[in-house]
């Protein structure tokens, strides 16, 4: 049966963000996407230049119209990202409210963007329409802890903390509630980051429970763009394909992320090799090991923001050179840090690994 989501996120021409995060990876994974550019820009805001431009609220108004005159507007799933207008974010408010009550059981998956680490990245007056407006429609939520102190009002200091603010979350209307990125302490050490996940759900008999998850994976700072993008299309893919189990559906997205980033450091590597830069300074392996962690050489730190970062362990083998690496590496020049344009996610060397990710952390049930 055909699966069809409708994804209102920001585009770039080269590179992966937004839409061209979330598309081919749900594509490869049996889903039709609709997609609606809420921006349209040359590359992401991290090199050194960009164009394009911004869709207005109107403008998204007049395409959603357009759909719905030619009676197409019939959608499994909604997924949206990273908006600085308020109106904007309305207007997406007003199209999943309409396209829910054409089907009631439309799941709307959200990445409440608005910042990290006690610092915004979007106005201010963008809050109150995520808390009292997006939140409410939302089925699937997937905040930091910075966000989710923002939209509760509470503040995360230990693990009961992140498990009371996800239930006032449930309460104000996700069933889903996955904290991406915490700052809470990991038994195993600071060296680790802890992301909590937590799932209202209906037993066949009509009784209800709620699955409670813990993961935790080995961190060392790297910047990526788009990895957040991918986490929450992955998480709308596997939580459909594993239905009332966070757990696997978890487990199945970081996975995901771990095999591109793993693919996209290796890809450095080639360059570096040769380049020497600071770049694979203090990287190196972990003696550490834990249950909950499998051959895990590069893993997500923070799926946030409109340039995430990302924790990695760099593979240690040399790849051979290609002509690709060749040109990569005359852009980087001896000594230097990649620059944006290697360190794009290689996510179409990754199909075989998103169709069917080995799985290399395992979640906690709590």
């Amino acid at each position: 049966m055909e699966c069809r989501v409708l994804s209102i996120q920001s585009h770039v021409v080269r590179g992966y963000v937004g839409n061209k995060s979330a598309t081919f990876p749900l594509q490869v994974l049996g889903f039709e996407v609709d997609s609606i550019n809420s921006v349209q820009f040359s590359n992401h805001t991290g090199y050194a230049h960009w164009k394009g431009q911004v869709l207005t609220a109107e403008e998204l108004n007049v395409l959603y119209e357009g759909i719905k005159l030619n009676n197409v507007n019939h959608y499994d799933y909604i997924l949206t990202g990273y908006t600085r207008d308020t109106s904007f974010l309305e207007t997406v408010v007003d199209i999943v409210q309409e396209l829910k009550r054409l089907n009631p059981k439309l799941v709307y998956v959200c990445d409440p963007v608005m910042g990290d680490q006690g610092s915004m990245y979007v106005p201010e007056n963008i809050l109150p329409v995520y808390r009292d407006q997006v939140v409410a429609v939302a089925d699937i939520l997937t905040p930091n802890q910075f966000e989710a102190e923002l939209l509760t009002g509470r503040t995360i200091s230990t693990e009961k903390d992140a498990l009371d603010v996800m239930e006032l979350l449930h309460q104000m209307g996700p069933d889903t509630v996955v904290l991406t990125s915490t700052d809470l302490t990991s038994p195993h050490g600071d060296q680790f980051l802890v992301a909590l996940g937590s799932q209202k759900m209906v037993r066949t008999d009509g009784s209800k429970s709620t699955q409670k998850i813990r993961i935790e994976m080995p961190k060392v700072d790297a910047v990526f763009v788009g990895t957040g993008d991918l986490f929450t299309a992955m998480l709308l893919a596997w939580s459909h394909h594993h239905p009332n189990d966070l757990k696997a559906a978890c487990e199945k997205t970081v996975s995901v992320l771990h095999h591109v980033i793993k693919r996209t450091i290796t890809y450095a590597n080639e360059i570096l090799q040769v380049c020497k830069p600071s770049f694979i300074s203090g990287l190196g392996g972990w003696s550490q090991t834990i249950p909950q962690v499998k051959k895990l050489d590069v893993e997500v730190l923070s799926w946030r923001g409109y340039t995430w970062s990302a924790v990695v362990r760099l593979v240690g083998r040399t790849a051979k050179f290609s002509k690709t690496t060749e040109a990569a590496y005359e852009m980087a020049g001896p000594g230097k840090r990649p620059n944006p344009a290697q360190l794009e996610l290689r996510m179409v060397q990754s199909k075989k690994d998103i169709e069917d990710p080995d799985i290399v952390v395992e979640a906690t049930i709590l």
